[in-house]
């Protein structure tokens, strides 16, 4: 009963026209996000690669520890000289250089211009001339007893206060020496550091300036060697035009394709599944028909021999036994309306071989590429001859710049590197001696110091102020003959420091006006760029400009680190934008390409034929009623011959005759083992059918959705071939060429702004030009000239340093003559007399 009900509960799974609809939903949905092409991307144009800027050193800067007194001594300088530099003069001093000596008027013009440096001279002469003659005179006077050489010292009541007055000015005196003193050790310790320095320091801006050089070339050859690398990229592009344009042609043909052949794998699948449980039903329909056909014999043989027993004469009930016999089943067999039909459809569907018809399909898009390959050969061949001349064209830019005049400036440098290293020993040996000689100029006035120093300590020290002159102690006598030594060290060496101060000051005084201070605003620039001063110097006609070019210009923009393409006007020597403009060349591979028909194959998807065999299919599969078959097991799971088999154990049991009725029992114990036969084979039989019936209704349930959608998708697909083949060969063909156009176009954009933006930025140039600035004037120039000020400083001030220490010895040296007087006398008024008149 189990069986029947299980049997009786089967019907076919759900609504087929909703399940078809939802199929389409989803197909329809696929195929709408496939249909849409998928958007080439051209290839992005290699990014050319960035120029690489060379690492240059540390060059000189400004040391605060070396221009400490720089402020001081400019300001000075600036009294001196504070005339501008004098262009005029110096145009006509070079104009008529063979003749100086012999102008007048040129003479009369220096001597103007150097009148402040004329008097200075003229006091420093007056002090050489003055100094030693003083010094003899009142060296002869003191020792003839005169001007303060007589050893008598006045008492007075001012005495005190007057030895006060000459102690703090002559200590005031003697710590300004002290003062100019260090700042002259100091300052000859920094020319000597800056001289040690500045061969590095000069070393580092030629290796600079040589590095600048060195890039500039390859720079430009970078940039050129960019060129080669975009025409070598186009070429290996157009060597690989069938995978390329191919590939892109054939992934806009897969946009309407893919939903066709996807339709069609669907329905080669189901097709398939279809055949094999075809082959399965009819595999279960025929076991069970041959099971059906065994019952029935056997059912056959129990009613004939049932029907034999009751047409006994002793036989009772036999129109009851007549009944039950005309209830057991005589018809078993099973059959399918338009089963055959349906499995003729299949076969025919599965002799198409849908497989085939995919793979023909698949092999037509793979000849895509090799069709475009055939058909571009030519085009492809012209195209490189083309990229050839572009190539040639664009290295023409090597030989337009003048990079032949950088390597005359590099071998110049190197020349000047060599010179430098062999006069450093010299330079070296010579700088030993002036720091030597300086050293000992520092010492001798560190001398008088100390002299006015220990006179200063020791007088006081050993004074006691009430005590007799003739009695001082030694020890104040010793401190005034230290400040009578200071005094004469001062006259024997001040003249003679004094000419090195004089020397000095000319030299270094006029390097700073004539030389660093113009250089430092620009005024000297501007006299280099006075046509004529300097023959040669015309860098525009040397480089074949039409404008002539400034050094204050070149300057000022490689101290903005400028470009030598805006530095020096090559735009006015290159013209840039015709060696880049390669127009010309793409105007013709576009040309060629346009005019080049790429024809791909015609291929037809499904014939009018298969289309048909299709459409048959479809309909056979839905005109299968499996509601006989349906029946028929409801009716074969109904037997039931154990309630046939239990009324004849009734009428058996009322028989008279045994024979008869032995015969009754062992025909109802047939039955009953038919139907256990019938349970044990027939049921499990008639579920694998029902099972099969399942899998083979939900199948054939979506082969007319899957046809439909097939026939549907392929008529799009052919349809799309048919007419949009030659449209989308040309839009990808055109496409590719932009693509590769468009690498010449970000190539010349790149080659254009590096060459006007990058390509040698001549800072180091302005920097190099700074450095030697920094190392002769900030450095070399401002030392030797605080050199030469700190000793003037002194020796300026050795002349009240004497007078103070002469003046104050006598109230510490002890004296030979005494004069008597007490600081304690009363002094009485004495009145006047008065005459009185009548």
């Amino acid at each position: 009963m189990g069986l029947c009900e299980s049997v009786r509960g089967w019907s076919w799974p759900g609504s087929a026209g909703t399940f078809r609809a939802g199929v389409g939903v989803l197909l329809l949905g696929l195929s709408l996000a496939q249909s849409v092409p998928p958007q080439p991307v051209c290839p992005a144009a290699a990014a050319p690669q960035s120029l690489t800027q060379p690492q240059y050193q540390d060059t000189a800067k400004v040391d605060a520890g070396v221009g400490f007194m720089a402020a001081l001594v400019q300001s000075f300088l600036r009294t001196v000289q504070p005339n501008p530099l004098p262009k005029d003069l110096i145009l006509k001093i070079v104009h008529d250089s063979n003749q100086v000596l012999l102008n007048q008027e040129i003479i009369k013009e220096v001597l103007v211009y150097e009148v402040g440096f004329l008097v200075c001279a003229a006091i420093g002469v007056l002090y050489i001339v003055l100094m030693p003659i003083v010094g003899f005179f009142l060296a002869c006077c003191r020792c003839c007893g005169n001007c303060g050489g007589k050893m008598y010292q006045k008492q007075t009541t001012s005495i005190h206060c007057r030895r006060r007055t000459f102690y703090w000015t002559a200590f005031v005196t003697t710590v300004i020496i002290l003062a100019g003193n260090i700042c002259m050790f100091k300052s000859n310790e920094a020319i000597k550091v800056s001289v040690d320095q500045s061969q590095v320091e000069l070393n580092q801006t030629i290796g600079n300036i040589q590095s600048f050089l060195t890039a500039v070339p390859q720079q430009v050859n970078n940039v050129v060697n960019e060129s080669y690398r975009t025409v070598e990229e186009v070429t290996r592009n157009l060597d690989a035009i069938g995978p390329q344009l191919g590939t892109q042609i054939k992934e806009r043909f897969r946009g309407t394709l893919d939903p066709a052949l996807r339709s069609v794998t669907l329905l080669d699948q189901e097709t398939v599944n279809t055949s094999l449980q075809v082959d399965k039903l009819n595999s279960s329909l025929a076991q069970l028909q041959s099971s059906m056909d065994r019952i029935q014999a056997n059912v056959t043989a129990v009613k004939n021999q049932i029907n034999q027993t009751s047409s006994k004469p002793n036989c009772n009930s036999y129109n009851v036994l007549q009944a039950e016999l005309q209830k057991l089943p005589v018809d078993t067999s099973i059959t399918i309306p338009n089963f055959n039909e349906f499995q003729s459809a299949v076969d025919e569907v599965n002799k198409i071989n849908l497989k085939s018809k995919i793979k023909k399909v698949e092999d037509y898009l793979d000849s895509i590429l090799q069709s475009v390959t055939n058909d571009t050969k030519d085009v492809v061949q012209s195209s490189q001859q083309m990229l050839g001349e572009i190539k040639t064209q664009i290295s023409q830019l090597t030989n337009d710049i003048p990079l032949s005049d950088l390597t005359k400036v590099s071998e110049t440098l190197n020349q000047v590197q060599r010179e430098i290293g062999r006069f450093t020993p010299a330079v070296e040996r010579a700088e030993y001696i002036r720091w030597t000689v300086c050293v000992v100029l520092c010492c001798v006035v560190l001398l008088v110091v100390l002299c006015n120093l220990l006179g200063l300590v020791l007088g006081p020290l050993g004074l006691t102020p009430k005590a007799d002159p003739t009695k001082r102690s030694c020890t104040s006598d010793c401190g005034g003959i230290f400040l009578i030594m200071g005094a004469g060290f001062s006259f024997l060496f001040s003249w003679l420091f004094m000419i090195g101060v004089l020397v000095l000051f000319l030299l270094g005084g006029n390097v700073y006006t004539l030389l660093c201070r113009p250089w430092s605003n620009g005024e000297l620039l501007k006299l280099i760029d006075t046509p004529g001063l300097i023959p040669g110097l015309e860098i525009g006609p040397t480089l074949g400009l039409k404008t002539n070019i400034n050094i204050s210009d070149i300057y000022w923009d490689c101290e903005k680190n400028q470009p030598l393409w805006t530095t020096l006007h090559l735009y006015e020597l290159i013209n840039l934008g015709d060696l880049l403009n390669v127009s010309k060349y793409t105007e013709q591979i576009q040309q060629l390409f346009e005019n080049k028909n790429i024809t791909l194959p015609t291929i037809t998807l499904l014939s009018p034929e298969v289309k048909k065999q299709l459409g048959n299919f479809s309909n056979r599969a839905t005109n299968i009623d499996f509601t006989a078959v349906t029946q028929k097991m409801n009716n074969i799971s109904s037997i039931n011959l154990n309630t046939t088999a239990d009324k004849i154990d009734v009428i058996a049991v009322i028989q008279l005759d045994n024979d008869i009725k032995k015969d009754l029992q062992n025909e109802a114990r047939d039955l009953r083992q038919i139907q256990t036969d019938i349970e044990t084979t027939i049921i499990p039989q008639l579920k694998n059918l029902n099972s099969t019936l399942k899998s083979l209704g939900s199948i054939t349930e979506k082969i007319n959705g899957t046809v439909g959608e097939v026939l549907s998708n392929v008529g799009a697909a052919q349809e799309f071939l048919n007419t949009k083949t030659a449209q989308i060969v040309k839009t990808e063909s055109k496409k590719f060429l932009d693509c590769q156009i468009n690498y010449f176009i970000v190539y010349a954009d790149w080659a254009n702004i590096t060459i006007t933006q990058q390509v040698g930025r001549c800072g180091p140039v302005a920097g190099a030009v700074d450095s030697v600035e920094i190392i002769l004037c900030s450095h070399i120039v401002e030392s030797l000239n605080a050199f030469w000020f700190s000793l003037g400083w002194c020796m300026i001030f050795f002349i009240p340093s004497i007078i103070f220490s002469i003046k104050l010895a006598k109230y510490y040296r002890r004296m030979k003559y005494s004069d008597a007087y007490d600081d304690h006398l009363i002094m009485n008024h004495i009145p006047r007399a008065q005459m009185k008149f009548t």
